[in-house]
């Protein structure tokens, strides 16, 4: 059952519509693919928000001094009329009654703007909740595909940090393991890179001098080396003096310390 398939089916497997081998296929394939398993928690976290919306009701308070306010408002239009009619007789009796009408109009104009403004502030708070609980589940996905056995999960774990604007603890302590010590250098290379998004953290440009110190592999060592230069972290100097100095370091991750060192000194 493949992505595509899968998305189809959710509303389906959710009301219970899926025959017995549609329905063994469908769990067995989110068992074996987590991004497929959190498509279908955001699915449930939308369905429970909209269960659980409350619909606005006004209290007996609010409605019992509505009706009172209409009610006083129909005796006086009674009242302006009978004396109106009595004393004058005129064509211009329509007068007060129309600022009485325009008056009660507005009334009740406001208070369904009101209305209206309340249940937008709560529907915003909704989709608030609903973004931040798709985003827990995003985390909850991404540290644990970085805890996987298999290098690819690992890098799919990495690059979730596309979805996340802010820097957040938990997942940049994660990224700076799998930099320092993943054993995969193409995981500790897009650790690297998932890093660079949040180069200006003291938290990051630390953990970037130490995996200058430590990593062994060139392309790690340039990716590095070019976010140091990025951050003009001058706290990077000593660690690329280091390098240029080893024997084992590779003659092109020299030269592009030599390039770019007088940026940052």
């Amino acid at each position: 059952m493949n992505n595509e398939h899968f998305v189809a089916s959710i509303p389906d497997y959710l009301d219970g519509r899926l025959n017995k081998d549609e329905h063994r296929a469908f769990e067995q394939h989110l068992k074996d693919c987590p991004s497929c398993a959190l498509e279908l928690e955001e699915y449930k976290a939308l369905l429970s928000a909209f269960e659980n919306e409350e619909t606005s009701i006004p209290s007996k308070k609010v409605k019992d001094n509505f009706l009172r306010l209409l009610e006083e408002e129909k005796n006086s239009l009674v009242k302006v009329v009978a004396i109106d009619t009595a004393k004058t007789g005129s064509n211009k009796s329509w007068l007060p009654r129309l600022i009485k009408i325009a008056a009660s109009v507005a009334l009740l104009i406001a208070a369904f703007s009101s209305g209206r403004y309340f249940q937008s502030e709560k529907a915003n708070a909704t989709i608030a909740q609903i973004e931040n609980e798709s985003l827990q589940i995003k985390q909850t996905a991404m540290l644990s595909l970085m805890e996987n056995q298999s290098a690819s999960k690992r890098i799919q774990g990495v690059q979730y940090i596309q979805d996340f604007d802010k820097l957040d603890t938990a997942i940049v302590n994660a990224l700076m393991d799998r930099m320092l010590h993943d054993e995969n250098t193409n995981v500790r290379l897009t650790a690297v890179e998932a890093l660079s998004k949040f180069v200006n953290s003291e938290l990051v440009k630390t953990a970037f001098i130490t995996a200058l110190s430590t990593e062994k592999d060139p392309s790690v060592q340039i990716a590095i080396i070019q976010q140091m230069v990025k951050s003009q972290e001058k706290k990077a100097v000593a660690p690329m003096k280091r390098l240029l100095e080893e024997e084992d370091t590779q003659p092109f991750v020299k030269d592009e310390i030599n390039q770019v060192l007088s940026e940052i000194i």
